[in-house]
Protein backbone atom coordinates (compact mmCIF):
# COMPACT_ATOMS: atom_id res chain seq x y z
CA UNK A 1 0.00 0.00 0.00
CA UNK A 2 1.31 3.43 -0.91
CA UNK A 3 0.40 6.94 0.25
CA UNK A 4 -0.91 9.37 -2.38
CA UNK A 5 -1.68 13.07 -2.21
CA UNK A 6 -4.68 14.27 -4.18
CA UNK A 7 -6.62 17.31 -5.25
CA UNK A 8 -10.23 16.56 -6.16
CA UNK A 9 -13.60 18.18 -6.74
CA UNK A 10 -16.50 17.18 -4.49
CA UNK A 11 -20.12 16.84 -5.57
CA UNK A 12 -20.85 20.34 -4.30
CA UNK A 13 -18.06 21.77 -6.49
CA UNK A 14 -15.57 22.44 -3.71
CA UNK A 15 -11.89 21.59 -4.21
CA UNK A 16 -10.38 19.42 -1.50
CA UNK A 17 -6.86 18.27 -0.74
CA UNK A 18 -5.87 15.19 1.19
CA UNK A 19 -4.06 11.88 1.27
CA UNK A 20 -5.22 8.36 0.57
CA UNK A 21 -3.77 4.86 0.77
CA UNK A 22 -3.99 2.59 -2.28
CA UNK A 23 -2.07 -0.04 -4.23
CA UNK A 24 -1.21 2.39 -7.05
CA UNK A 25 -2.28 5.69 -8.61
CA UNK A 26 -5.10 4.11 -10.62
CA UNK A 27 -6.48 2.45 -7.48
CA UNK A 28 -6.28 5.80 -5.67
CA UNK A 29 -8.24 7.48 -8.48
CA UNK A 30 -10.85 4.72 -8.33
CA UNK A 31 -11.26 5.17 -4.58
CA UNK A 32 -11.77 8.91 -5.01
CA UNK A 33 -14.41 8.35 -7.69
CA UNK A 34 -16.15 5.80 -5.47
CA UNK A 35 -16.26 8.46 -2.76
CA UNK A 36 -18.07 10.76 -5.17
CA UNK A 37 -15.06 12.97 -5.97
CA UNK A 38 -13.52 13.86 -9.32
CA UNK A 39 -9.72 13.62 -9.08
CA UNK A 40 -7.76 16.52 -10.55
CA UNK A 41 -4.27 15.55 -9.40
CA UNK A 42 -3.07 12.32 -7.77
CA UNK A 43 0.60 11.70 -7.03
CA UNK A 44 2.61 9.44 -4.77
CA UNK A 45 3.89 11.12 -1.63
CA UNK A 46 7.62 11.63 -1.28
CA UNK A 47 9.50 10.99 1.96
CA UNK A 48 9.17 14.62 3.08
CA UNK A 49 5.44 14.74 2.27
CA UNK A 50 4.44 11.72 4.36
CA UNK A 51 2.97 12.15 7.79
CA UNK A 52 5.79 11.47 10.23
CA UNK A 53 4.87 10.07 13.61
CA UNK A 54 7.28 9.99 16.52
CA UNK A 55 4.72 8.31 18.78
CA UNK A 56 4.28 11.23 21.18
CA UNK A 57 1.09 12.90 19.95
CA UNK A 58 -0.76 10.14 18.11
CA UNK A 59 -2.39 8.40 21.02
CA UNK A 60 -6.18 8.63 20.74
CA UNK A 61 -7.46 10.05 24.02
CA UNK A 62 -10.93 10.16 25.52
CA UNK A 63 -11.19 13.82 24.51
CA UNK A 64 -10.55 12.91 20.83
CA UNK A 65 -13.18 10.16 20.94
CA UNK A 66 -15.66 12.50 22.64
CA UNK A 67 -15.29 15.09 19.87
CA UNK A 68 -15.58 12.35 17.22
CA UNK A 69 -18.80 10.98 18.74
CA UNK A 70 -20.36 14.42 19.18
CA UNK A 71 -19.61 15.56 15.63
CA UNK A 72 -20.48 12.21 14.08
CA UNK A 73 -23.88 12.27 15.84
CA UNK A 74 -24.58 15.80 14.60
CA UNK A 75 -23.74 14.86 11.02
CA UNK A 76 -25.91 11.71 11.08
CA UNK A 77 -28.82 13.64 12.63
CA UNK A 78 -28.58 16.04 9.67
CA UNK A 79 -29.46 13.13 7.37
CA UNK A 80 -25.97 12.53 5.99
CA UNK A 81 -25.26 8.85 5.07
CA UNK A 82 -22.77 7.00 7.28
CA UNK A 83 -20.12 6.72 4.54
CA UNK A 84 -20.26 10.43 3.77
CA UNK A 85 -20.26 11.24 7.50
CA UNK A 86 -17.11 9.16 7.98
CA UNK A 87 -15.46 10.91 5.05
CA UNK A 88 -16.25 14.31 6.55
CA UNK A 89 -14.95 13.20 9.95
CA UNK A 90 -11.75 11.84 8.39
CA UNK A 91 -11.12 15.17 6.67
CA UNK A 92 -11.48 17.29 9.82
CA UNK A 93 -9.95 15.03 12.50
CA UNK A 94 -6.50 16.37 13.55
CA UNK A 95 -5.28 13.22 15.32
CA UNK A 96 -3.47 11.14 12.70
CA UNK A 97 -4.17 7.76 14.31
CA UNK A 98 -7.89 8.51 14.61
CA UNK A 99 -7.99 9.94 11.08
CA UNK A 100 -6.41 6.77 9.68
CA UNK A 101 -8.86 4.56 11.60
CA UNK A 102 -11.86 6.62 10.40
CA UNK A 103 -10.74 6.46 6.78
CA UNK A 104 -10.11 2.73 7.00
CA UNK A 105 -13.56 2.24 8.58
CA UNK A 106 -15.15 4.26 5.77
CA UNK A 107 -13.48 2.12 3.11
CA UNK A 108 -14.66 -1.09 4.77
CA UNK A 109 -18.23 0.21 5.08
CA UNK A 110 -18.14 1.08 1.39
CA UNK A 111 -17.10 -2.50 0.68
CA UNK A 112 -20.25 -3.80 2.40
CA UNK A 113 -19.28 -4.20 6.06
CA UNK A 114 -21.49 -2.90 8.83
CA UNK A 115 -20.13 0.02 10.84
CA UNK A 116 -19.60 -2.32 13.79
CA UNK A 117 -17.59 -4.84 11.73
CA UNK A 118 -15.48 -2.06 10.22
CA UNK A 119 -14.73 -0.50 13.59
CA UNK A 120 -13.71 -3.88 15.03
CA UNK A 121 -10.92 -3.95 12.43
CA UNK A 122 -9.51 -0.83 14.14
CA UNK A 123 -9.77 -2.09 17.71
CA UNK A 124 -6.54 -0.31 18.71
CA UNK A 125 -8.27 3.03 18.18
CA UNK A 126 -11.95 2.33 18.81
CA UNK A 127 -12.41 0.81 22.32
CA UNK A 128 -14.63 -2.23 22.72
CA UNK A 129 -17.15 -0.17 24.66
CA UNK A 130 -17.71 2.13 21.68
CA UNK A 131 -17.90 -0.79 19.25
CA UNK A 132 -20.49 -2.56 21.42
CA UNK A 133 -22.56 0.60 21.69
CA UNK A 134 -22.46 1.04 17.91
CA UNK A 135 -23.54 -2.59 17.49
CA UNK A 136 -26.46 -2.05 19.86
CA UNK A 137 -27.38 1.16 18.05
CA UNK A 138 -27.35 -0.52 14.63
CA UNK A 139 -29.46 -3.42 15.95
CA UNK A 140 -32.05 -1.10 17.51
CA UNK A 141 -32.03 1.52 14.77
CA UNK A 142 -30.84 4.18 17.23
CA UNK A 143 -27.25 4.59 16.07
CA UNK A 144 -27.22 8.34 16.67
CA UNK A 145 -28.47 7.92 20.25
CA UNK A 146 -25.89 5.21 21.01
CA UNK A 147 -22.99 7.29 19.69
CA UNK A 148 -24.31 10.38 21.47
CA UNK A 149 -24.25 8.47 24.78
CA UNK A 150 -20.69 7.43 24.10
CA UNK A 151 -19.80 11.06 23.44
CA UNK A 152 -21.03 11.97 26.92
CA UNK A 153 -19.22 8.95 28.38
CA UNK A 154 -15.87 9.90 26.83
CA UNK A 155 -16.38 13.54 27.83
CA UNK A 156 -16.95 12.54 31.46
CA UNK A 157 -13.92 10.21 31.40
CA UNK A 158 -11.71 12.93 29.94
CA UNK A 159 -12.89 15.41 32.57
CA UNK A 160 -12.18 13.02 35.46
CA UNK A 161 -8.75 12.14 34.09
CA UNK A 162 -7.97 15.83 33.65
CA UNK A 163 -8.97 16.66 37.23
CA UNK A 164 -6.75 13.92 38.66
CA UNK A 165 -3.80 14.95 36.47
CA UNK A 166 -4.29 18.56 37.50
CA UNK A 167 -4.15 17.58 41.15
CA UNK A 168 -0.94 15.61 40.56
CA UNK A 169 0.94 18.11 38.40
CA UNK A 170 1.73 20.63 41.13
CA UNK A 171 3.35 18.22 43.62
CA UNK A 172 5.32 16.51 40.83
CA UNK A 173 6.63 19.85 39.53
CA UNK A 174 7.58 20.99 43.03
CA UNK A 175 9.38 17.72 43.75
CA UNK A 176 11.47 18.17 40.61
CA UNK A 177 12.16 21.79 41.58
CA UNK A 178 13.32 20.66 45.03
CA UNK A 179 15.61 18.02 43.48
CA UNK A 180 16.99 20.49 40.95
CA UNK A 181 17.73 23.14 43.60
CA UNK A 182 19.30 20.56 45.91
CA UNK A 183 21.56 19.21 43.15
CA UNK A 184 22.46 22.70 41.93
CA UNK A 185 23.44 23.84 45.43
CA UNK A 186 25.35 20.61 46.09
CA UNK A 187 27.33 20.93 42.87
CA UNK A 188 27.86 24.69 42.58
CA UNK A 189 27.62 26.17 46.11
CA UNK A 190 28.66 23.53 48.62
CA UNK A 191 32.15 22.87 47.12
CA UNK A 192 33.08 26.54 47.66
CA UNK A 193 32.07 26.33 51.31
CA UNK A 194 33.83 22.95 51.66
CA UNK A 195 37.19 24.40 50.64
CA UNK A 196 36.72 27.21 53.15
CA UNK A 197 35.85 24.68 55.89
CA UNK A 198 39.07 22.78 55.17
CA UNK A 199 41.07 25.95 55.78
CA UNK A 200 39.30 26.44 59.10
CA UNK A 201 40.47 23.01 60.32
CA UNK A 202 37.68 22.80 62.88
CA UNK A 203 35.37 19.88 63.54
CA UNK A 204 32.29 20.37 61.37
CA UNK A 205 28.74 19.72 62.61
CA UNK A 206 27.11 16.46 61.48
CA UNK A 207 24.62 18.23 59.20
CA UNK A 208 27.44 20.05 57.43
CA UNK A 209 29.48 16.86 57.02
CA UNK A 210 26.43 15.13 55.52
CA UNK A 211 25.84 17.91 52.99
CA UNK A 212 29.54 18.02 52.05
CA UNK A 213 29.57 14.23 51.70
CA UNK A 214 26.52 14.31 49.42
CA UNK A 215 28.20 17.01 47.34
CA UNK A 216 31.35 14.88 46.98
CA UNK A 217 29.20 11.92 45.96
CA UNK A 218 27.54 13.92 43.20
CA UNK A 219 30.79 15.40 41.92
CA UNK A 220 33.00 12.30 42.12
CA UNK A 221 30.56 9.41 41.74
CA UNK A 222 27.56 11.09 40.16
CA UNK A 223 27.55 8.66 37.23
CA UNK A 224 27.25 5.73 39.65
CA UNK A 225 24.35 7.41 41.44
CA UNK A 226 22.68 8.09 38.08
CA UNK A 227 23.15 4.45 37.04
CA UNK A 228 21.60 3.28 40.31
CA UNK A 229 18.60 5.58 39.81
CA UNK A 230 18.10 4.38 36.23
CA UNK A 231 18.39 0.74 37.34
CA UNK A 232 15.79 1.33 40.07
CA UNK A 233 13.40 2.95 37.58
CA UNK A 234 13.79 0.00 35.19
CA UNK A 235 13.24 -2.52 37.99
CA UNK A 236 10.16 -0.69 39.27
CA UNK A 237 8.71 -0.39 35.77
CA UNK A 238 9.28 -4.09 35.14
CA UNK A 239 7.80 -4.99 38.53
CA UNK A 240 4.73 -2.89 37.70
CA UNK A 241 4.07 -5.10 34.64
CA UNK A 242 4.06 -8.33 36.69
CA UNK A 243 0.97 -9.72 38.39
CA UNK A 244 2.36 -9.07 41.87
CA UNK A 245 3.44 -5.59 40.84
CA UNK A 246 -0.01 -4.72 39.52
CA UNK A 247 -1.58 -5.89 42.76
CA UNK A 248 0.99 -3.98 44.85
CA UNK A 249 0.58 -0.68 42.99
CA UNK A 250 -3.18 -1.19 42.70
CA UNK A 251 -3.43 -1.60 46.45
CA UNK A 252 -1.10 1.36 47.01
CA UNK A 253 -3.24 3.55 44.77
CA UNK A 254 -6.34 3.11 46.96
CA UNK A 255 -4.63 2.86 50.37
CA UNK A 256 -2.13 5.71 50.18
CA UNK A 257 -3.18 8.62 52.42
CA UNK A 258 -5.03 11.52 50.78
CA UNK A 259 -4.69 10.16 47.21
CA UNK A 260 -6.39 6.83 48.00
CA UNK A 261 -9.85 8.32 48.60
CA UNK A 262 -9.57 10.29 45.37
CA UNK A 263 -8.77 7.10 43.44
CA UNK A 264 -11.71 5.18 44.93
CA UNK A 265 -14.13 8.00 44.10
CA UNK A 266 -12.77 8.18 40.56
CA UNK A 267 -13.15 4.43 39.99
CA UNK A 268 -16.64 4.48 41.49
CA UNK A 269 -17.68 7.23 39.09
CA UNK A 270 -16.16 5.40 36.10
CA UNK A 271 -17.83 2.11 37.08
CA UNK A 272 -21.27 3.66 37.49
CA UNK A 273 -21.12 5.85 34.37
CA UNK A 274 -19.77 3.10 32.09
CA UNK A 275 -22.18 0.42 33.28
CA UNK A 276 -25.14 2.80 33.07
CA UNK A 277 -24.24 3.77 29.50
CA UNK A 278 -23.96 0.14 28.38
CA UNK A 279 -27.10 -1.11 30.16
CA UNK A 280 -29.20 1.78 28.86
CA UNK A 281 -28.20 0.83 25.31
CA UNK A 282 -29.66 -2.64 25.79
CA UNK A 283 -26.37 -4.52 26.15
CA UNK A 284 -26.78 -7.66 28.33
CA UNK A 285 -25.68 -7.10 31.91
CA UNK A 286 -22.92 -9.75 31.84
CA UNK A 287 -21.41 -8.28 28.66
CA UNK A 288 -21.73 -4.79 30.14
CA UNK A 289 -19.88 -5.87 33.29
CA UNK A 290 -17.08 -7.45 31.25
CA UNK A 291 -16.68 -4.34 29.09
CA UNK A 292 -16.69 -2.16 32.21
CA UNK A 293 -13.95 -4.31 33.74
CA UNK A 294 -11.70 -3.51 30.77
CA UNK A 295 -12.01 0.22 31.48
CA UNK A 296 -10.60 -0.28 35.00
CA UNK A 297 -6.84 0.29 34.94
CA UNK A 298 -6.52 -0.84 38.58
CA UNK A 299 -6.22 -4.64 38.65
CA UNK A 300 -8.15 -4.86 41.94
CA UNK A 301 -11.23 -3.26 40.40
CA UNK A 302 -10.73 -5.23 37.20
CA UNK A 303 -10.70 -8.54 39.11
CA UNK A 304 -13.69 -7.49 41.20
CA UNK A 305 -15.71 -6.81 38.05
CA UNK A 306 -14.78 -10.15 36.46
CA UNK A 307 -15.70 -11.94 39.70
CA UNK A 308 -18.99 -10.05 39.74
CA UNK A 309 -19.70 -11.18 36.18
CA UNK A 310 -19.27 -14.83 37.19
CA UNK A 311 -21.68 -14.43 40.11
CA UNK A 312 -24.26 -12.55 38.00
CA UNK A 313 -24.17 -15.41 35.49
CA UNK A 314 -25.17 -17.67 38.39
CA UNK A 315 -28.22 -15.50 39.14
CA UNK A 316 -26.76 -13.43 41.99
CA UNK A 317 -27.63 -9.68 41.94
CA UNK A 318 -24.71 -7.46 40.94
CA UNK A 319 -24.91 -5.46 44.18
CA UNK A 320 -23.89 -8.55 46.19
CA UNK A 321 -20.41 -9.17 44.65
CA UNK A 322 -19.83 -5.40 44.48
CA UNK A 323 -20.41 -5.21 48.23
CA UNK A 324 -18.26 -8.29 48.93
CA UNK A 325 -15.33 -6.84 46.96
CA UNK A 326 -14.89 -4.19 49.72
CA UNK A 327 -13.51 -1.80 47.12
CA UNK A 328 -16.52 0.43 46.50
CA UNK A 329 -18.15 2.83 48.99
CA UNK A 330 -21.42 1.65 50.54
CA UNK A 331 -23.43 4.18 48.52
CA UNK A 332 -22.49 2.37 45.29
CA UNK A 333 -23.83 -1.06 46.17
CA UNK A 334 -26.79 0.28 48.17
CA UNK A 335 -27.98 2.41 45.23
CA UNK A 336 -27.29 -0.49 42.89
CA UNK A 337 -29.46 -2.78 45.06
CA UNK A 338 -32.28 -0.23 44.96
CA UNK A 339 -32.00 -0.08 41.18
CA UNK A 340 -32.15 -3.87 40.93
CA UNK A 341 -35.23 -4.03 43.18
CA UNK A 342 -37.08 -1.27 41.33
CA UNK A 343 -36.01 -2.26 37.81
CA UNK A 344 -34.27 1.07 37.27
CA UNK A 345 -30.60 0.09 37.48
CA UNK A 346 -29.37 2.56 34.86
CA UNK A 347 -31.18 5.43 36.60
CA UNK A 348 -29.60 4.60 39.96
CA UNK A 349 -26.19 4.17 38.34
CA UNK A 350 -26.52 7.57 36.69
CA UNK A 351 -27.21 9.15 40.09
CA UNK A 352 -24.19 7.36 41.58
CA UNK A 353 -22.02 8.52 38.66
CA UNK A 354 -23.19 12.13 39.01
CA UNK A 355 -22.49 12.07 42.74
CA UNK A 356 -19.00 10.59 42.54
CA UNK A 357 -18.00 12.71 39.56
CA UNK A 358 -18.85 15.76 41.65
CA UNK A 359 -17.06 14.24 44.65
CA UNK A 360 -13.98 13.54 42.52
CA UNK A 361 -13.95 17.12 41.28
CA UNK A 362 -14.23 18.53 44.79
CA UNK A 363 -11.62 16.09 46.13
CA UNK A 364 -9.17 16.97 43.35
CA UNK A 365 -9.60 20.71 43.99
CA UNK A 366 -9.22 20.25 47.74
CA UNK A 367 -6.14 18.09 47.24
CA UNK A 368 -4.50 20.71 45.04
CA UNK A 369 -5.20 23.43 47.63
CA UNK A 370 -3.92 21.24 50.46
CA UNK A 371 -0.71 20.20 48.72
CA UNK A 372 0.39 23.70 47.75
CA UNK A 373 1.26 24.98 51.26
CA UNK A 374 2.52 21.54 52.36
CA UNK A 375 4.98 21.26 49.49
CA UNK A 376 6.08 24.88 49.86
CA UNK A 377 6.88 24.15 53.52
CA UNK A 378 8.77 20.96 52.57
CA UNK A 379 10.70 22.84 49.89
CA UNK A 380 11.50 25.58 52.40
CA UNK A 381 12.75 23.02 54.95
CA UNK A 382 15.03 21.39 52.34
CA UNK A 383 16.52 24.64 51.08
CA UNK A 384 16.66 26.13 54.56
CA UNK A 385 18.36 22.99 55.89
CA UNK A 386 21.04 23.18 53.19
CA UNK A 387 21.69 26.87 53.88
CA UNK A 388 21.79 26.31 57.64
CA UNK A 389 24.19 23.37 57.26
CA UNK A 390 26.56 25.61 55.28
CA UNK A 391 26.44 28.57 57.64
CA UNK A 392 26.36 26.67 60.94
CA UNK A 393 30.19 26.29 61.18
CA UNK A 394 30.62 30.00 60.49
CA UNK A 395 28.03 30.90 63.12
CA UNK A 396 29.78 28.66 65.63
CA UNK A 397 33.16 30.23 64.79
CA UNK A 398 31.84 33.79 65.25
CA UNK A 399 30.22 32.76 68.56
CA UNK A 400 33.53 31.35 69.79
CA UNK A 401 35.35 34.54 68.78
CA UNK A 402 32.76 36.59 70.66
CA UNK A 403 33.33 34.59 73.82
CA UNK A 404 37.10 35.10 73.80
Amino acid sequence: MGDFSYIAVQKDGRNVKGSIQAENINAARSKLKTDGMTPISVKEQGLLEKDISFGFDNKVKSRDLSIFCRQFTSIINAGVPVVEALRMMGDQTPNRSLKKAINDTRERVQQGMTLTEAMKKNAKVFPSMLVNMVEAGEASGNLDMAISRMGRQFEKSAKLAGLIKKAMIYPIVMIFVALAVTIAMSVAVVPKFASMFEDMGAQLPLSTRMVVGFSDLLLKRGFILLAVVIALVIIIRYFATTENGKVFFGTLAIKIPIFGKLSVKSYSAKFARTLSTLVSAGIPITSAIEITSRTMSNILFNRAMLKAKEEVEQGIPLSVPIRKSQLFPSLVYNMLAIGENTGNMEGMLDKVADYYEEETELAAESLAELLQPVIIVILGVIIGGLVLAMYQPMISMYSNLGNM
